[in-house]
């Protein structure tokens, strides 16, 4: 599967299937929490939530492209990601595109 966050693959007719997505829930560990608070002290990168959050990018990415494989897709363009919180120490990841077949 190409995913590409341009609106065309060069070379190629593009077929549009339709709008596909993923996303996921994330929530923070208590532990993990206390932790990155004593970081916030000292500066620097909050490792912990870096690596949760990239964690997340993959699962919902995973979703979205699962998505597009059962529509028939060969690629998906426009790729995006936006995330938001839904809820106190919650946020969501969403990753969408267009899904297309090659002509």
């Amino acid at each position: 599967m190409i995913l590409v966050t341009t609106d065309y693959i060069s070379g190629k007719e593009l077929e549009m299937l339709g709008l596909v997505k993923g996303s996921t829930i994330q929530s923070k560990n208590i532990g993990r929490d206390i932790t990155q608070s004593f970081k916030t002290l000292v500066g620097g990168e909050l490792k912990a939530y870096t690596d949760m959050m990239n964690e997340a990018r993959t699962l919902a990415t995973q979703r979205m492209v699962e998505e597009a494989t059962a529509l028939g897709a060969d690629a998906i363009v426009g790729l995006k990601y936006a995330s938001s919180a839904v809820m106190q120490g919650a946020a969501e990841i969403l990753a969408y595109g267009t899904a297309v077949k090659f002509k």
